[in-house]
This record gives structure tokens, C-alpha cells and sequence, in this order.
């Protein structure tokens, strides 16, 4: 029995974010050039099927835009990318804001089959673009491969995976992408926001074995230590509570092991422990809330800072969903030796981030970070 509040038409590699409102956006599939609602509601417009001629538009001979890269910006619309375009969408009218975002350099797909994968950047909540009254959006998108790859590989020529990047300041009167290079080519890669802000990313022929991990902010990359197993198509990696990475599954070759990945920040003998957190629940909008930790490493709290993770959903590389926050602090003080406190604001709007009044305990990921690189546990 088919669920009546369920999809309106079927959908193969679609992508889907959740929206300010609670619902989500499902967006594409094969031969769906349009997107619709879900959860149902009794709204005749929540069953209904609205057209995006721009998935039509950004279609090759082989699709290479399955699976669209969703990103809710901080203006509260929706960054839509597939192939190597990009507009800004509204998708309560039905109507697009922005086209004009430069085609990705490069002459590589990004999307799958050609399959890059995205992040949106970590939000410095502290930081206000006053054109929009929020912080500033900036798009990561990393590997891919030529558009005919797909076509190449099926007739026994395999092209190598593109080691180029791109990031996109989706918020800024005049976006333009700053394009580099990775240190390995990438397709198939998982990218992964780390709880002091970095991204990392993981594991066809030739495959990448090792785990790169990239600053944002001095955006140079580091190569960390090799898997010995090579995880393929419909393997997947996800952030655990204790900042580390879960890396499993995928198919030819069967694979059945989980790998787990210990990033450099956990090397840390001094990681603060988060004993409470106030409110525990019904935390609102921009409000003020306390966390309680012990640490030994005092000399490093004034760069302490406090990141939010909202958990994705991830398939074919895409991590759907995902999102962090660095929240703005008040202050951080001493109670007694080793114990402190450090005062901060919940995001200001559920454009900034929709799951915090409902869900914080259950769907938020809250870290203490540091500037020697420590984090904390997940606690909160």
C-alpha cells in the first residue's frame, strides 16, 4: 500500500533539503525536470508538481544532473546546482531569483554520473552582510569528471576524475568563482563538515584511498593517511557525536567492513568534556544559551568557539542537508578551577537554521572547539 502523503511522481536521483517551514523540497530525478513538497499537508498545493525548466537546461546526453547540490542560503532561498550551473531559487513563488552566477570553470561535470560532491561553508553567525541582513553563503564544490566520461568508460577508455575546486560566494553582488586544485583527482568523493570547521573528504579505477582534509580559511589541503580498502560507488561517510567519521558500504567489489577515521584535531590530550548545557530544550531564535565545560586548557579559551552540525542524509556523494554554524559567543569565564562556562546565541532565524527550536536535542550536533584544534564530545 502506497503512501497516500508520499511523492506525487517518481523520483530516481533526486536530491531533497528541509526547509525553514519543516517541510522538505524534493528536487529532480530521472526525466522529472520539476520539484514538489513533502510532508502532505491538506494543501492542494503541497500535491502538486511545479515545473524547474532548469533542470531541463543543464541535461546532456547523459544527464550528469541527477542529484542537484541543494544549499538553503541565509536569504532563505535555495541555491540549485546541477551540471556546472547555478541559479538562486524562490521556491515559495515558484520563481527564480538569481541567474546570474557564472557557468563552473573548468569544463567538467559536477554532478552524477559525473559526481563531484558540495558543501555549504561553514556560517559565521557573528558576521552580517548588511545587504541581506545575514551572514554571507559560500558554496564548496570539489571534483567530477568530463561530461563524456560516462560515454568513454562504457566503450573501455576511462578519463581521469578532475582535480579542480570551486567556491562561490552566493550572497555577494557580483559572485564569481575562485577555482584551485586538489592534491588528487576526486569523483565519488563524500564531503564532510568537521566539527572546527574543515571539510574532508574520502575515497572505478585507480582509486583515492586517502582522506584529504581542507581549510576553508587558509584553504590549503592535507593529506592524511590511507585507507587499505578502496570504497567505491554507494559507499558513504557520516560525522559521529565524537568528531569522528564513519566510512561504509558499497557494492562491486562487496564490501561489508566499516571503517572508522580519526581526524587530526582527536590526537588532542586535552579535549574539553561538555558537562551541561541551558536550556536543555525549547530553545528559540536568537536566543542566549549557556554550555558548561571542564578543560585543562585555559591558556586556549579566549579562541574557543561553538559550532552547530544539523546531521545529513547521504547518497551518491552528496550529503544532503548538511549544514554548521559557528555561533556568535557573549562570553566564556572561569567558575573554579577547571570548570567554565562560555555564554552564546542560538541562530537569529530558521534561515540560518530551521531545526533549532523543535529539535535541538535530537538533530543538532553541538561541539566546543578551540584554536590548538581540540573539540569536545557531543553532548548537547
Amino acid at each position: 500500500m502506497e503512501d497516500q502523503n508520499g511523492l506525487v511522481v517518481p523520483r530516481w536521483y533526486a536530491s531533497n533539503h528541509i526547509l525553514p517551514d519543516g517541510k522538505i523540497i524534493v528536487v529532480g530525478g530521472r526525466a522529472q525536470f520539476s520539484y514538489e513538497f513533502i510532508l502532505k499537508s491538506t494543501s492542494k498545493s503541497d500535491f502538486k508538481v511545479y515545473e524547474l525548466p532548469f533542470l531541463k537546461d543543464t541535461t546532456d546526453d547523459v544527464e550528469n544532473n541527477l542529484y542537484p547540490f541543494l544549499h538553503l542560503s541565509t536569504d532563505g532561498n535555495l541555491f540549485i546546482f546541477a551540471n556546472n550551473r547555478s541559479i538562486l531559487f524562490g521556491y515559495i513563488n515558484n520563481r527564480v531569483v538569481r541567474d546570474d552566477y557564472p557557468v563552473m570553470p573548468g569544463e567538467v561535470s559536477r554532478n552524477y554520473p559525473s559526481t563531484g560532491s558540495s558543501v555549504l561553508l561553514p556560517l559565521k553567525l557573528g558576521l552580517i552582510n548588511s545587504s541581506i541582513g545575514a551572514p554571507d553563503a559560500e558554496v564548496f564544490i570539489c571534483g567530477g569528471s568530463a561530461p563524456n566520461s560516462f560515454t568513454t568508460a562504457s566503450n573501455g577508455r576511462f578519463l581521469s576524475a578532475t582535480k579542480t575546486y570551486g567556491r562561490l560566494m552566493i550572497t555577494v553582488e557580483q559572485p564569481k568563482w575562485e577555482m584551485e586544485e586538489m592534491p588528487i583527482e576526486r569523483v565519488m568523493g563524500d564531503m564532510i563538515l568537521l566539527p572546527t570547521g574543515s571539510a574532508g573528504w574520502y575515497l572505478a579505477r585507480e582509486p583515492a584511498l586517502n582522506p584529504v582534509l581542507y581549510q576553508p580559511y587558509s584553504r590549503k589541503f592535507e593529506v592524511m593517511k590511507p585507507s587499505k580498502i578502496a570504497r567505491m560507488y554507494h559507499s558513504t561517510a557520516i560525522l559521529i557525536t565524537d568528531g569522528r567519521n564513519y566510512n561504509f558500504i558499497e557494492l562491486f567489489p562487496t564490501e561489508l567492513s566499516v571503517e572508522v577515521f580519526s581526524p587530526p584535531y582527536l590526537s588532542s590530550r586535552a579535549r574539553p568534556q561538555i558537562i551541561w548545557a541551558e536550556p536543555e530544550t525549547g530553545l528559540s531564535y536568537g536566543q542566549s544559551f549557556s554550555i558548561g565545560f571542564d578543560s585543562t586548557e585555559n591558556g586556549e579559551l579566549e579562541s574557543a568557539y561553538v559550532t552547530m552540525v544539523a546531521p545529513s542524509f547521504n547518497t551518491h556523494s552528496f550529503s544532503m542537508n548538511q549544514r554548521m554554524m559557528v555561533l556568535e559567543i557573549n562570553q566564556i569565564y572561569q567558575v573554579f578551577g577547571t570548570s567554565y562556562v562560555i555564554d552564546c546565541f542560538a541562530p537569529a532565524t530558521p534561515y540560518l537554521h530551521h531545526q533549532v527550536i523543535i529539535f535541538f536535542l535530537w538533530y543538532i550536533m553541538g561541539f566546543l572547539a578551540g584554536g590548538n584544534g581540540f573539540i569536545s564530545v557531543n553532548t548537547i
